[in-house]
């Protein structure tokens, strides 16, 4: 099948042939035609399908009747992250060269007076975050009245980014009428709930089962120490043994390690640029470009770039971490084997990150394969048991650690002075044990004489002493505040 089978305007078609695309992916196969008929579409596939087309092909074609009004946007599309914004604004871009239309882009760090002054111009296509949205409507420099197509993309990032109420909010602000267009890769129930309430009779469209990954992507484990520095050399490792990598993103799992690994990775002599959500978006921007042009070799990114980046040539994806969330991990080796590119997955796994891999495995529906020897399971680990602990320590055996970890000197908290060995506590045998466990007896109190008992008997209580005088009273046991002179009213 061809673009030109999918209902499309003439303009459109010429600017898809001039990108060098003839066939639809499945997704815009199935998609295209129920959006052309004005019908809702819950849209489900797999990162890097093609998702972006299969809402931005239609609108084009829909928005070329028609005119916009000023701070009355006549689509809306909203994205989680700024990345993806920016990115369906370059495919506006790129289709839109025989048509003119007018798209305003709306995301945090960029200036408010220059999104006010696109919005007063009027657009025909808004795509925006959720927070900067509502922060324009609520200094009432937009309005949402007009909106006739609403796009909600990447769904499921958006509930991992707690924009949930958000949505629910812009879906109450937008017309009822509208028509909704809803992507996402994976199902949460919380997902389906939202398109339960505000989606109207929608069209499902599946390509691929959720949270699966796709076919040409190899995947990996590789398995190292506990220490942080375990990791990064087995990072270091693999990249210089990785076959035919010709650009990589690694991900971390918190922006800190991501800033701590690219100076790691710099230190080493290794073409690398970080980015995350604390840096500001022109160096974002800055870093994101110097990656697709290939001037830097390696991405060191937080789960930012894990979503709808589209990057077709990346040939690996490393996993310093495993992803806290397994749906993290669809997406994240995601970015590679796009477009029906071969691609490599690797994950290095820590041993306190066994159960993750566990929940990767039960979520894709199958095992990956590990290099090398795979870690022992737990009842072979080097750790102690609690049986273990519990014997005897042998002759020449080290004694084991105390539980309460290690004081300021390196021994255990009940230390020894030092220079002083720890004593020796003997074994005792079955047939040496006492037979039972009565305290051992006290020794005899001395037997008292009869003549003392009497005369204690017949000694006079002490007397009791006498209550003091109140001239003897000196007040030091009370406070100064009450021994201070008080003036009585006659």
């Amino acid at each position: 099948m061809s673009f030109s089978t999918l209902g499309l305007s003439d303009k459109v078609l010429a600017a898809v042939e001039a990108s060098g695309y003839t066939t639809p992916t499945p997704i815009q196969e199935q998609a295209i035609p129920h959006v052309l008929a004005r019908r809702d579409v819950l849209g489900i596939a797999q990162t890097g399908t093609g998702k972006t087309a299969a809402f931005v092909l239609p609108m084009m074609t829909m928005l070329e009747n028609g005119r916009a009004r000023a701070r009355m946007p006549r689509t809306l599309i909203l994205e989680p992250t700024r990345e993806l914004a920016a990115q369906v604004e370059e495919s506006f871009t790129r289709y839109s060269i025989k048509q003119k239309l007018n798209v305003a882009l709306i995301i945090g760090g960029v200036s408010f007076d220059e999104q006010d002054a696109k919005l007063t111009r009027g657009v025909d296509v808004l795509i925006a975050t959720p927070g900067r949205l509502l922060d324009h409507f609520e200094r009432g420099r937009l309005l949402m009245s007009g909106v006739e197509l609403l796009v909600i993309d990447e769904a499921d990032r958006m509930l991992d980014m707690g924009f949930i109420p958000d949505i629910e909010r812009i879906c109450k602000l937008v017309p009822f009428t509208r028509q909704t267009l809803f992507f996402t890769a994976t199902m949460p129930p919380e997902i389906q709930r939202i398109t339960e309430q505000f989606l109207h009779n929608p069209v499902r469209v599946e390509v691929s089962k959720p949270a699966s990954t796709v076919d040409n992507i190899t995947q990996r484990l590789v398995k190292t120490g506990r220490e942080p520095h375990d990791k990064r050399d087995t990072l270091r490792s693999l990249i210089r043994a990785a076959e035919g990598l010709t650009n990589g993103i690694i991900f971390c799992n918190r922006k800190r390690e991501v800033a701590l690994l690219h100076k790691s990775l710099a230190r080493h002599g290794f073409s690398a640029v970080a980015l995350h959500g604390d840096m500001d978006q022109s160096a974002r921007t800055a870093a994101l470009d110097a990656f697709r042009k290939n001037e830097v070799t390696l991405l060191v990114a937080s789960d930012v770039a894990a979503r709808g980046l589209d990057i077709p040539a990346v040939s690996h994806v490393f996993n310093f971490d495993v992803p806290h969330h397994a749906d993290d991990y669809v997406h994240r080796i995601g970015r590679t084997g796009r477009a029906g590119r071969l691609g490599t997955a690797i994950t290095i796994v820590a041993p306190s990150e066994q159960k993750g891999i566990t929940a990767i495995e039960s979520l894709i529906g199958k095992s990956i394969e590990w290099m090398g020897e795979p870690p022992r399971s737990s009842s072979s680990s080097d750790e102690p048991t609690e049986s273990s602990d519990a014997r005897p320590a042998r002759s020449g055996a080290r004694p084991p650690r105390s539980r309460g970890g290690r004081s300021r000197n390196g021994r255990g908290s009940e230390s020894r002075p030092e220079g002083r060995a720890p004593e020796a506590r003997p074994e005792v045998h079955a047939e040496q044990r006492p037979e039972s466990r009565q305290p051992a007896a006290q020794p005899a109190a001395p037997v008292a004489r009869l003549d003392d008992v009497r005369q204690r008997r017949d000694r006079p209580a002490p007397a009791a002493p006498a209550p003091a005088a109140a001239d003897d009273f000196d007040g030091s046991h009370l406070p100064a505040f009450l021994l201070r002179p008080v003036r009585i009213k006659a």
